[in-house]
């Protein structure tokens, strides 16, 4: 088999699977035999009618397991008509042998790539068949035409199957950016105050014995970041589940940023320095920049061996917003690989900006983003 042919073959069926029945099945499996009978009786020009009559009656109820078995049901349809057709020496002259097409169109709509390579030699054959069997042969119009018809339907079953998979992957797309977006939150919001607990317990253990005042201390704040996060917890769980309309808290931004200046006991001061028309800059930047701020500072106190001071400079002008947070520590690996980087590159890239960390060479560790202003949405 060539590569498209084998390709196709090795094609799967088309998800989700198909409903096994629908009211529609049954109104239409309840129309089909009163008309077939109708047609019969008033056509007696056409050879064989009762003939027929019974043997689409007797087919008819292929049309419930069109969706779960679409190519046993083709089979079974075309290979009695088939038969039938040999037997008494002509095709079939009834209009409402027509719906045989529904079973044309669940085949390429349904079936799995091997079912719609054999539907495809099945009706192909089918159609072509009259050349051999009947004499006189059908006209070159009515084999054109035919044909026509069968591609047309088939057409369809393709066109919906390509459609409702082009959507499934649409789903999945933004699910996966769902997905990230939370992951995102979660590592900004709730990761930032489990990371000041777990500083605070630290240096509540370290000083314990010789000083308790400062351990009661550093309770106070654990209990103060406990609460925040259990508070954000609850926030996302009730956004998350829909079941009912929350109260949704204010998106932090740049007039936010000197949050970030409480540190905890022992840990480097943090400084925040605005520059230029803050006021400017939309609410959805300035929420990207304070994230990218938090997360570069929550890191500086986690991994930043020694470091005193955490500077955080943030500078607005023409070109957008520029935002540098420097450390003068030192940097230690983790010891396991989280995804602050990962998560602070992800915010510059999605607002068509870049977000970059590393060493300064005299010494510390910085973190700059520039977002320009073609990123901004209007």
């Amino acid at each position: 088999m060539t590569s498209p042919v084998r390709a196709v073959w090795r094609s799967p069926a088309p998800t989700p699977p198909p409903p096994r029945r629908v009211w529609r099945d049954w109104v239409l499996v309840g129309m089909l035999p009163p008309l077939v009978l109708l047609e019969a009786a008033v056509r007696p020009e056409v050879p064989w009618r009762w003939g027929w009559a019974i043997v689409l009656l007797a087919l008819v109820p292929t049309l419930f397991w069109r969706r779960t078995r679409p190519f046993t049901m083709l089979a079974v349809a075309f290979g009695v008509g088939t038969l039938v057709s040999v037997v008494v020496g002509g095709d079939p002259q009834l209009f409402t042998t027509a719906y045989f097409l529904v079973l044309v169109y669940s085949v390429l709509r349904w079936g799995s790539g091997r079912a719609m390579v054999g539907g495809a030699a099945l009706v192909l054959a089918g159609t072509l068949a009259p050349l051999l069997l009947e004499t006189p042969s059908p006209s070159p119009v009515d084999l054109v035409g035919g044909l026509a018809v069968v591609v047309t339907t088939g057409s369809l079953g393709l066109a919906f199957r390509w459609r409702a998979g082009a959507r499934a992957r649409e789903l999945e797309r933004m699910r996966l950016l769902e997905r990230e977006e939370l992951a995102r939150e979660l590592h900004d919001t709730v990761a930032h105050h489990v990371s000041a607990i777990a500083i605070q317990a630290q240096a509540g253990a370290a000083v314990a014995a010789q000083h308790p005042d400062a351990a009661t201390e550093a309770l106070r704040v654990i209990e103060g970041e406990a609460s925040r996060t259990l508070d954000e917890m609850r926030a996302m769980v009730r956004v998350l589940r829909r079941s009912d309309a929350p109260e949704l808290a204010p998106v932090p931004g740049l007039d936010d940023l000197g949050r970030l200046t409480s540190s905890p006991a022992g840990g480097p001061a943090v400084t925040v320095e605005l520059e230029g028309d803050t006021a400017s800059v939309p609410p959805a930047i300035g929420a990207a920049v304070f994230r990218i701020a938090q997360e570069a500072v929550t890191n500086s106190r986690r991994h930043a061996h020694g470091a005193t001071r955490v500077e955080v400079r943030v500078r607005v002008d023409g070109d957008g917003v520029r935002l540098e947070v420097h450390d003068d520590g030192e940097a230690v690996a983790s010891g396991r690989p989280g995804f602050g980087l990962t998560g602070m590159a992800e915010r510059a890239a999605l607002l068509g900006g870049r977000c970059e960390a590393g060493r300064r060479d005299g010494g510390g560790w910085t973190v700059t983003a520039a977002l320009p202003r073609a990123g901004w949405p209007t």
